[in-house]
């Protein structure tokens, strides 16, 4: 990895960096915390799911159904956006909060995931990666500074660097190259972005935080030096944790967050990127997480697949053909607060789009409510007995193939 002197020298203190954003944890537990985040368009408490707004609409629910289960925070994906509709739409439309008319913090992801992914339709260089659009082909470039110039234009009040993204199983020579590509081009992100905030004023949200992402594949002396590398390079508000929940083993994600969360600063936020199963959520937490998101949940609720505590579920199981009772007894979402199992399950066999509807925000509700009970635990100094006892019963009735006791 090279040592280049100017990379710690940037155009704007960090102090101005900081100013609108603060993160104070208020409850801890060994690595486990609860606290708030303050942004530019208000407060999350964390432990937090932040619901996936892909194309800046979280699929088959609205803006206030959010609210109304408690979600404070959403994701939108800048490669998504980027092809359609633009990010010059969207600015000329008041930036993503006035778009999708969410008032709200919103983050948004690179892309870097979504352009790795493209096997055969991309190439990558030190410039950045060259690729096709998975829509109609067009030919389209992100490099470091044009993704910073993208989510500047999009508006969101956390921004992700550029990253390299490798497969979970990648070997250490790759995940070693895609890691350090990645430090070297978070020094072109964090100059960029300093750039903006002088010179585009202008913009949707005026002062955005940019977060670095820690990479380095199932290799503990990778992700040691990402973080290292991350932690000299500047003061950030937060940081990611990427290349995650990407083909590796669960207890090789949670080793690999235990070796993070003893290399990052313990006063910023950490966001866990694109792991959103229930028990991945609990684990993350009691490995010094803040921050979550996932389409999981609205992927399978359009599927007919859902959460409860007593593991998962599919709707379309002929067992509920008859069951008056809702989703999960103990939830109060509205679609288990009025509706049957027997309903649902109608809804799907009859291809009704109510029921990914009603599935879709249970799920979210779901995971939205698992981590306020997390917080709640924390604040009474409950959570390692809390946590025990959930994944225990969840586990062990789970229908779920994904899910799996850790050691």
């Amino acid at each position: 990895m090279r040592d280049d002197p100017a990379r710690h020298v940037c155009p704007i203190s960090s102090d101005l960096l900081l100013m609108p954003f603060r993160f104070t944890v208020t409850h801890q537990q060994g690595s486990a915390r609860a606290g708030l985040f303050t942004t530019p368009h208000g407060d999350i408490q964390t432990p937090q799911f932040m619901p996936v707004g892909t194309l800046a609409s979280v699929k088959a629910l609205d803006p206030d159904d959010l609210t109304r289960l408690g979600a404070t925070m959403i994701l939108a994906n800048a490669y998504h956006l980027h092809l359609r509709p633009g990010e010059d739409t969207v600015r000329t439309m008041g930036g993503l909060h006035r778009f999708m008319h969410w008032p709200g913090p919103i983050l948004t992801d690179s892309g870097g995931f979504q352009v790795f992914s493209l096997e055969g339709l991309r190439t990558i260089t030190e410039q950045g990666v060259e690729f096709r659009s998975h829509y109609d082909g067009s030919l389209h470039q992100f490099t470091p500074e044009s993704v910073m110039r993208l989510e500047r234009d999009l508006g969101a009040d956390v921004i992700m660097q550029f990253d390299h993204v490798v497969p979970g199983q990648s070997d250490e020579p790759s995940a070693r190259e895609a890691m350090e590509r990645s430090v070297r081009w978070l020094e072109r992100c964090r100059t960029e972005f300093a750039r903006l905030l002088v010179e585009d004023p202008d913009a949707p949200t005026p002062q955005q935080a940019l977060f670095p992402i820690v990479q380095g594949g199932i290799h503990a002396t990778l992700r040691r030096e990402s973080a290292r590398a991350i932690r000299d390079m500047d003061r950030w508000v937060g940081h990611g944790i990427g290349g995650l929940s990407v083909g590796e083993t669960k207890p090789d994600m949670y080793a690999m967050l235990e070796v993070v969360d003893g290399e990052l600063p313990t006063d910023r936020p950490r966001y866990l990127m694109g792991v959103g199963f229930p028990e991945d959520l609990v684990e993350g937490v009691a490995r010094g997480v803040d921050l979550f998101d996932c389409v999981a949940p609205t992927r399978m609720g359009r599927t007919g697949a859902f959460f409860t505590r007593d593991g998962r579920r599919n709707i379309k199981n002929s067992t509920f053909r008859l069951d008056a009772g809702p989703l999960d007894p103990e939830c109060d979402c509205s679609a288990c607060t009025r509706f049957s199992r027997a309903y649902m399950r109608h809804l799907f066999v009859t291809e009704e789009i109510l029921g990914l509807r009603l599935l879709s925000l249970h799920n979210v509700h779901f995971l939205v409510a698992l981590m306020r009970e997390a917080r709640a635990a924390l604040a009474i100094g409950s959570f390692d007995g809390w946590r025990r006892a959930w994944l225990d019963r969840y586990l062990a009735r789970s229908t779920d193939s994904s899910a799996s006791k850790t050691p």
